[in-house]
C-alpha cells in the first residue's frame, strides 16, 4: 500500500512517514504531483501558517490534482494539523484566504475562555461525534497532542468526527467520506494515534 506524504516544505515529515511505516503502510514522501498517480491513500500533513500552506501548495502545483484525487478519484485522504485546515474553503489567517475547498467550513483563530493560553499545546481528550471509522475501536476520551492556534468551524455537523475542550469546545477531527483531518498529530499521539493511521490504512 502506498502511502503519498506530500512534501510542500511545511509538516513534521519524518515523524509521519516512520509513524505510517510503523503502522503497516509504506510512505512514499514525494513533491511531485504526479506520485498521485501510484497513490492508494493521501497524507497531507503540515505544521505553519494557512497562508503559507496554500502557498506552497499552489506554487508546487498540487492544489487541482490533489483535490481531483481526493474528491474524484476518491482515493482516502487524511489532513493532519495544519493539513486538515487547509481541507476547508478558506482561512482567515492573517487575511482571507481559499482553501482547498474539500470540507466545507472555515479556519478561524482559537478564543478559548477561561484565560486559557493560545497556541492549545498538549495532551487533550477527544470525544467522538457520530460514528466515524476514523475512530473505530478507538476509546471516546483517548489522548491525543495538539498544537495549534487556529481552528476549523465545519459548515455542516454531521462532517465532525470528535471535539475536545479548551475553554470551549473545539473540533478535534473531520470526516467527509474518505477524505479525514485531525487537528492534533496521530504521529505523536502514542497508541491512540497509531490506531487511528491503522484505520486510514484499512478503510
Amino acid at each position: 500500500m502506498t502511502v503519498l506524504v506530500i512534501d510542500y516544505g511545511m509538516g513534521n515529515l519524518g515523524s509521519v512517514c516512520r509513524a505510517i511505516e510503523e503502522c503497516g503502510g509504506d510512505p512514499l514522501l514525494s513533491d511531485d504531483p504526479q506520485d498521485l498517480a501510484s497513490a492508494t491513500r493521501i497524507v497531507l500533513p503540515g505544521v505553519g501558517a494557512f497562508p503559507d500552506g496554500m502557498k506552497n501548495l499552489h506554487q508546487r502545483a498540487w492544489v487541482k490534482p490533489l483535490v481531483q484525487a481526493a474528491r474524484e478519484d476518491g482515493i482516502p485522504l487524511l489532513g493532519i494539523c495544519l493539513g486538515m485546515q487547509l481541507l476547508a474553503d478558506r482561512g482567515f489567517e492573517g487575511s482571507e484566504t481559499p482553501g482547498l475547498g474539500l470540507i466545507a467550513g472555515e479556519v478561524r483563530l482559537l478564543t478559548p475562555a477561561d484565560g486559557l493560553r493560545v497556541p492549545h499545546v498538549g495532551w487533550n481528550d477527544a470525544h467522538l461525534r457520530g460514528n466515524s471509522v476514523m475512530f473505530d475501536r478507538i476509546p471516546d476520551g483517548s489522548d491525543f497532542y495538539f498544537v495549534h492556534s487556529f481552528h476549523f468551524l465545519p459548515k455542516a455537523k454531521e462532517h465532525i468526527a470528535a471535539v475536545a475542550d479548551y475553554g470551549g469546545e473545539v473540533v478535534a477531527a473531520v470526516a467527509d467520506g474518505t477524505i479525514w483531518g485531525a487537528q492534533f498529530h496521530p504521529e505523536k499521539s502514542a497508541r491512540a494515534g497509531f490506531h487511528l493511521l491503522k484505520n486510514f490504512l484499512s478503510n
